[in-house]
């Protein structure tokens, strides 16, 4: 017959699971607080990561802004160039010139404005030049929807015939031959001074 269990050994066996049961308590806890502790290490590095791309984000718009700038004030570097010496060079082509602006603007009704880089006039022609660091086709294509609106914006000028001449410190491939086949002149520097580097034959075409 199976010996009954005597008190001690009940009142042992209850301590042993007692014993259990805390230590089972103690990893719960010890489980828990690494838990807490991770979370803890989870949203410090949520928290830093975000603060440095919040901080990237700022020196993207800050070098980009600089970079704009840099951007704006070379291309009023390059009118400088171009604007003194279109007086010169469209008189070597016949056309003598009364009056240069730089940045001269209009707008219309509806948003629509124009800003023309450097605007030539005589007693009976007006030339819109347009200035690039880099001459491009498309600056060419944008210049010539600029040419065929010009009097709309500009209406004083009505009875002028308009030409079209594009200017570029670096030229990109096929765009002054573009341009010339459009009928614009083209002007590139050469040395300290601007040139015209169409033909003498050339003939600009007329809005």
């Amino acid at each position: 017959m199976p010996v009954a269990p005597t008190f001690d050994d009940v009142w042992r066996m209850f301590q042993e699971t007692a014993a259990q049961m805390r230590d089972t308590d103690r990893r719960f806890k010890e489980t828990d607080r690494k838990m807490q502790e991770t979370d803890r290490k989870i949203q410090e590095g949520f928290a830093r990561t975000d603060a440095q791309m919040r901080e990237t984000d700022r020196i993207v718009k800050e070098v980009s802004k600089k970079i704009g700038d840099l951007g704006s004030r070379w291309g009023e570097f390059v009118e400088g160039l171009v604007a003194p010496a279109c007086e010169t060079i469209f008189a070597e082509r016949g056309i003598p010139i009364h009056k240069v602006s730089r940045r001269v603007k209009a707008k219309l009704s509806g948003g629509r404005h124009m800003e023309i880089d450097v605007l030539v006039v005589n007693t009976d022609a007006v030339a819109l030049v347009e200035v690039k660091s880099v001459l491009t086709v498309e600056a060419v294509r944008e210049h010539l929807v600029r040419l065929s609106e010009f009097k709309d914006f500009f209406q004083e000028y009505a009875n002028k015939k308009v030409l079209g001449a594009v200017a570029g410190i670096v030229i990109d491939k096929d765009a002054d031959r573009f341009a010339m086949n459009k009928g614009l002149f083209v002007l590139v520097q050469s040395g300290d001074t601007i040139r015209i580097t169409n033909e003498p034959e050339f003939q600009p075409r007329a809005w």
